[in-house]
């Protein structure tokens, strides 16, 4: 071999190996390293909750509980713990809900009623009075008012002007927001299955003052109740201890009577 050739060689090997260098450096260059994010350790303890959506007056059976980690730092005292009452699924099985209670919701005893308890007791707010009104389909949005609407209750009575004595009907705003626990018999259906028509009676929660005044106007007149919009079902009652009595009007002259006449 001829020392031109063997110098070309020579050259031709160390450039290969200068090649093979960078590539491994390149290659090694562009490794990345995945980098795994480790989730906080967040303190917990098993609470009772809803596993189901359960309806005002729907029973709360066993396959309606169960236990699941909730974050102490979102405990309530309401709530019921496992390590304190690790038989409480068994123990409040069968119980009736006062309100509705929604899924993943921790179960509260205080929304719990013993079925052998009346219901309707047991749902009225303390102070509060449950009384029925004499209805029917027309006197209650053509039926579509069911148990737990909020509603308005208008009082209907006949008139007579002074000068013709010619008969008129008055209406007026009894009582505002006010909520209905009943249609009937049938109270807010477990089943989410509202299909009650008003036949007979609607019972409405009032103040013992707003009680008095809606049996002394169903001695006066008819009584019409008005559904009102989800929306206004935060917003406050009518001030019952305001409004004292009902105005009756005769021959243009008004008069107001009071529940104790």
């Amino acid at each position: 071999m001829r020392p031109i050739q063997l110098i070309i060689l020579v050259v031709a090997l160390g450039a290969a190996v200068v090649a093979a260098m960078l590539a491994m450096k390149m290659t090694g260059g562009n490794t990345q390293t995945d980098v795994v994010a480790v989730a906080p350790n967040i303190p917990a303890e098993e609470v009772l909750v809803a596993s189901r959506q359960v309806a005002m007056g729907g029973t709360v059976s066993t396959d309606a509980l169960v236990w699941r980690p909730w974050p102490t730092s979102g405990m309530n005292d309401a709530f019921i713990r496992r390590s304190n009452r690790p038989e409480a699924l068994t123990e409040l099985s069968g119980m009736l809900a006062r309100t509705p209670i929604l899924d993943g919701e921790p179960i509260r005893e205080v929304n719990l009623v013993r079925t052998d308890r009346g219901f309707l007791s047991a749902i009225l707010p303390k102070g509060m009075r449950a009384v029925a009104v004499r209805v029917n389909a027309a006197s209650t949005a053509g039926g579509f008012i069911l148990p737990n609407d909020r509603i308005d209750v208008i009082l209907t009575t006949q008139s007579q002007s002074g000068a013709s004595g010619a008969t008129q009907a008055v209406s007026e705003i009894l009582l505002s927001n006010i909520r209905v626990l009943a249609i009937d018999q049938a109270t807010d259906d477990p089943e989410n299955k509202k299909t009650v028509v008003a036949n007979d009676t609607a019972t409405l929660e009032l103040t013992p003052e707003q009680s008095q005044l809606i049996i002394q106007a169903q001695q006066l007149g008819s009584i019409s109740l008005a559904l009102r919009s989800i929306a206004d079902a935060n917003e406050p009652e009518s001030d019952a201890k305001a409004r004292k009595g009902i105005n009756i009007v005769k021959f243009g002259n008004s008069t107001r009577v009071t529940a104790s006449q």
